[in-house]
């Protein structure tokens, strides 16, 4: 079973197998693999940070694993309890570290949760938007123990990699997109792929509607209606 504090749920579309590395398939070997303790990643917003960590969780459910993904960006206004005992599990994701950077007690309890990770042989994945040395962290120990173990940055996708993202994410909404309305589609649109997405899941129900294909005409019928 994943361990999921306060109802965090994870993204039914965050799996290895749909997650399209582009630059970043040394990170996606080194999550998918066992052999490093403490990995930290870090990369602009939607570099795959996020899509990561959850697809650790995921896969640690399907092999009997217990696991947390904790954003930390949602929780930093809450109890540091939440990272009490998280040392028994098999996996701990923290997501956006940089949320309690400079908070004392945050990272107090962060420093020991690493300690006590250490010791117990859960793993630790770490994301966050900057470099272990670029945070602003005020407690020097803590702020070595982030630098443990593995750190990649990760790459937002090129235009390639955000085209077979589409594809493959039409694939699973079983509709068929073609090159040319993917490559429409970043052209005119907004190149972030989380916007992307939600963008093409629009469309997808707006197709169904209209009981047509997904076409160039029947995007430009549908943004100019």
């Amino acid at each position: 079973m994943i361990q999921l504090p306060l109802q965090v749920t994870l993204n039914d579309n965050a799996s290895f197998a749909n997650f399209v590395a582009g630059e970043n398939g040394e990170a996606l070997a080194a999550v998918q693999g066992d052999t490093q303790r403490v990995i930290y990643l870090w990369g602009t917003s939607a570099s795959g940070k996020t899509h990561l960590l959850q697809a650790s969780c995921r896969k640690a459910a399907e092999q009997g694993l217990q696991a947390a993904y904790l954003p930390l960006a949602q929780m930093s206004e809450l109890s540091t309890t939440v990272l009490d005992d998280l040392e028994q599990l098999a996996l701990i994701c923290l997501d956006d570290v940089q949320a309690v950077a400079g908070h004392a007690e945050w990272e107090r309890v962060l420093f020991h949760l690493y300690n006590r990770a250490r010791d117990s042989g859960a793993r630790l994945l770490v994301a966050a938007d900057t470099a272990p040395a670029a945070l602003p962290i005020t407690l020097p120990d803590l702020a070595s123990r982030l630098s443990w173990g593995l750190v990649l940055q990760l790459r937002p996708l090129q235009d390639a990699g955000k085209l077979t993202a589409l594809q493959q994410r039409a694939r699973n909404r079983g509709i068929e997109l073609p090159d040319e309305v993917g490559r429409f589609l970043l052209a005119r649109f907004t190149r972030d792929l989380p916007g992307l997405l939600e963008f093409l899941q629009r469309l997808d129900l707006a197709s169904l509607a209209a009981q047509r294909k997904l076409t160039i005409p029947l995007i430009r019928q549908l943004i100019n209606n």
